[in-house]
């Protein structure tokens, strides 16, 4: 992006909006902090760290301490979305977004010359197999009425146009909103894989890293917050969130106290403000930053005046 904050690492940047979501937090313990003599309670506010690999910040946080003295009764939490337009937020109870694990193959065969294939076992064409083959854990396996993605996106095969490798280096993800099926899947993979690689004559090597789990928002926190934004903002600037296949290891908080994580509308279709989040071209209408901290500080205070 030719922008005056762009990031300052050539071809790196965090393309997310945990610099806004820092950013809305310090204004808002700013805000909170002004009329701390007048609050019916204590807040907390939490600046995560590392939450775009696994195992993530919140669980090391939670190990720590981070819901403990005081007692932490209740998390909020805020992400940016840039399917939202700016000066709206979005909300949604209950399942809202899908675990994440990684999945790593390594695919081993005897590679040579491109022209005698014969004489070699193509880790190319047996991973190929592969995938074709773990697709269909999805399409045939998972309840139709249960989301799940199982997508590759990193397949590496150093061999060149006439030149087969020795192995092949695959990298994907699995997405699901079921816990049990979830289990399932995983096992699923590692024995397709295996079984489809070492028919064609070579072998695997699966790596699974166990990531977040599914994200589901406590009903009565939500509609607190939800309460709050509509006081704020106004009815017409409170949207409902569909289920998502994104994953949060914010859905730790959730496992441990009643929490709920609702979206920033941060999207500006007069200024080109459009782009996903994780793609080069992402960014978000700073007019955003205005309304998030008074927002975050005046759930704070519903919060704190509401007994459950």
């Amino acid at each position: 992006n030719a922008v005056e904050y762009c990031s300052t690492n050539p071809g790196v940047m965090h393309a997310c909006g945990h610099d806004a979501h820092t950013a809305s937090l310090l204004a808002t313990a700013r805000i909170l902090h002004e009329i701390r003599d007048s609050l019916p309670g204590s807040v907390r506010l939490l600046f995560q760290p590392a939450e775009e690999r696994s195992p993530g910040g919140a669980a090391a946080m939670i190990k720590e301490g981070a819901l403990d003295r005081p007692q932490v009764d209740a998390v909020f939490g805020q992400h940016v979305n840039t399917e939202i337009p700016v000066g709206s937020v979005g909300f949604r109870p209950g399942l809202f977004m899908a675990s994440a694990d990684e999945i790593y193959l390594t695919v081993r065969g005897r590679g040579g010359h491109a022209a005698k294939p014969h004489q070699g076992s193509d880790p190319v064409a047996t991973a190929s197999a592969m995938i074709v083959a773990l697709q269909q854990i999805v399409s045939r396996n998972a309840d139709p009425t249960t989301a799940t993605v199982l997508t590759f996106g990193r397949f590496i095969a150093e061999g060149s146009m006439n030149v087969i490798p020795d192995e092949v280096e695959i990298a994907g993800t699995l997405r699901a909103v079921d816990d049990e099926w979830r289990e399932e899947a995983l096992a699923r993979v590692e024995r397709v894989a295996t079984s489809v690689v070492e028919g064609l004559g070579g072998t695997v090597d699966v790596r699974i890293v166990r990531g977040y789990p599914s994200l589901s928002n406590d009903a009565a926190e939500t509609e607190i917050a939800r309460a709050a934004a509509v006081e704020y903002l106004g009815e017409d600037k409170v949207v409902d969130l569909p289920l998502v296949m994104w994953a949060e290891d914010f859905a730790y908080y959730g496992r441990e106290r009643p929490s709920s994580f609702y979206n920033l509308g941060v999207r500006n279709d007069a200024q080109g403000i459009v782009h996903p989040v994780h793609t080069p071209r992402f960014d978000i209408d700073e007019t955003a930053l205005e309304i998030a901290p008074g927002l975050m500080a005046w759930m704070a205070i519903k919060r704190l005046g509401t007994t459950r």
